[in-house]
């Protein structure tokens, strides 16, 4: 069956009669799920197979914000915690091999945890680039504070998620990293010079352009285009995204029902298309709301359909882990990386 060019959250563990209506008629081309969707394993295994069996497509994705640290939506007694980002980084400092295979292995065993609940996308890894004086929304979500740290540790995460049968998701292109605000309340913007942007925050997405599916940022850059953000400017996702940063990849929206926008539902949903994102994300699970994102999301077709399609093929079967000893390295090498903190 065709589906819609948005992406819907649910509001609780288990899927209403009249989020089910919803569903078979709105098509949304996947679920987002959040810790108020999550309990138990088998739980959350029943609601993305519902999920599937009620928009008619067995490969329909499931998505998660599974990074680690402050942002982890399933957690113990459960599942594992994982380190924030930054951890990666500290044992990069110290051993860049070392570094790059603990953001590998960490993501590798995410992606175990998340294929077992039948959750095959992770909003994941950031190539956000901080600085000094910007939004603690970032922080230590971030692998480091220069482009090519950052990048390294971002495309070693996306390969352990790939490895492990789960798409990557590249955010928060073109970049979080000096907003000054928290986009979930507020609209950041970013004076900084077109030279200063493509040397820092657009230079770390470069070498990550080929992942199948990023998520835009809601953030205004004045150098470029001083009256919309990235999610909604033609400008930065024709200009900057497509031609200067090279991404071809599927383009998703960042949660169009954050404080950083403005307008109705239906007319966020509108901009965010009509700038160029292939699918919106709606995260709150509100029923009004998802059927006002619905109404103005078309059936995906053209390059978008193409884009969609892309995604879904860069899925692999998982690779083969001994999972017990891929926890016991990965612990050892975690033990490092706080011992240089």
């Amino acid at each position: 069956m065709q589906a819609r060019a948005f992406i819907t959250g649910l509001a609780g563990t288990a899927i209403t009669p009249e989020e089910r209506a919803f569903l078979q008629e709105a098509r949304p081309w996947g679920l987002i799920l959040f810790k108020r969707n999550i309990d138990t394993a088998a739980q959350i295994s029943a609601l993305t197979a519902a999920f599937r069996e009620i928009v008619g497509r067995p490969g329909a994705l499931a998505l998660i914000d599974q990074e680690g640290g402050r942002v982890q939506r399933m957690g113990p007694p459960h599942w594992p915690t994982y380190p924030p980002g930054a951890a990666y980084g500290r044992l990069y400092d110290r051993d860049a091999a070392k570094g790059l295979a603990a953001a590998r292995l960490g993501a590798r065993l995410i992606a175990e945890d998340l294929m077992q609940v039948g959750i095959t996308v992770d909003c994941l890894p950031l190539a956000d680039v901080p600085v000094k004086g910007a939004d603690a929304v970032i922080g230590d979500r971030a692998y480091g504070n220069t482009p090519e740290k950052v990048s390294a540790l971002a495309g070693a995460v996306a390969d352990g998620l790939a490895d492990g049968g789960v798409l990557p998701v590249l955010k928060h292109i073109p970049g979080h990293g000096r907003a000054t605000a928290d986009s979930h309340a507020a609209l950041p913007v970013i004076d900084a010079s077109r030279a200063a942007l493509e040397a820092s925050d657009f230079a770390a997405f470069r070498p990550l352009a080929d992942l199948p599916m990023a998520m835009t940022a809601h953030v205004v850059f004045t150098a470029i285009d001083p009256l919309s953000p990235a999610t909604t400017s033609a400008k930065m996702i024709a200009n900057v995204i497509r031609d200067g940063i090279g991404f071809r990849g599927l383009l998703m929206s960042d949660d169009i029902s954050m404080g950083a926008l403005s307008g109705s539902l239906r007319e966020r949903t509108r901009a965010a298309l009509a700038a160029g994102c292939d699918v919106v994300l709606h995260c709150n699970g509100k029923l009004e709301e998802m059927r006002d994102v619905a109404a103005e999301s078309p059936i995906l077709a053209g390059e978008a359909a193409r884009r969609a399609e892309a995604a879904l093929a860069a899925r692999h079967a998982p690779g083969k882990i001994d999972t017990a000893a891929a926890r016991e390295q990965f612990a050892a090498l975690m033990a490092e990386a706080a011992v240089t903190s």
